[in-house]
């Protein structure tokens, strides 16, 4: 739990300087430059990152029960995951209609994936790892629509087309994730718990 815990400061800290030090931040790129700056968070990313899987992975060996999630969770957090996936997608869209209402849509889908994987997962290590992401998440959201207030930022508007390209990435993003990779590269096939 130590590896998982220490990994979520680093890449969720690196990840919450813009809400707590933009002050900061401003200083440092002018110091080191603007790729010298995405050079040391893009490293100490991958660090908490490799961190994260890593003591999560140790966790999950000898996991902690705090409840037994009902099956109706399981069923519940498919179509969380599925809206997580649209609005990652919606993030990197250009001129959606999503991201024009949401601002943000890469962090409302974080906050909408952790809450799936809360929703299914009893343990602690799932509740350390994705109660971070959670909390985290809605506090970025928060902080970033802010910003876009007091910087009068305002998103294109979209159209129906790129919604449904949106979607349809999402999508396909999600089927992939949820039917493949997720047993593959987590160990865990989302589906094959839900009878």
């Amino acid at each position: 739990m130590t590896l998982l815990i220490l990994g979520l400061l680093i890449f969720l800290g690196v990840h919450s300087i813009r809400i707590v030090a933009e002050p900061w931040r401003a200083t440092q790129i002018a110091r080191i430059g603007e790729r010298g700056w995405k050079g040391s968070f893009a490293l100490a990313s991958a660090i908490g990152l490799a961190l994260i899987v890593w003591g999560y992975g140790l966790a999950r060996a000898h996991p902690v029960i705090l409840w037994a999630p009902p099956t109706a969770a399981r069923h519940i957090a498919a179509p969380l995951t599925a809206l997580a996936f649209i609005l990652l997608a919606a993030a990197y869209v250009p001129r959606n209609r999503i991201k024009t209402v949401i601002g943000h849509p890469m962090l409302a889908g974080i906050f909408i994936w952790a809450l799936a994987h809360l929703l299914a997962n009893g343990t602690l290590s799932a509740a350390v790892l994705f109660g971070a992401f959670l909390v985290w998440a809605a506090l970025d959201f928060t902080s970033a629509r802010r910003r876009d207030r007091l910087t009068g930022t305002l998103y294109p508007a979209g159209t129906i087309a790129r919604d449904a390209t949106a979607i349809a990435i999402g999508l396909a993003g999600w089927v992939l994730f949820a039917f493949l990779l997720h047993g593959w590269l987590i160990g865990v096939q989302p589906f094959a718990r839900m009878h």
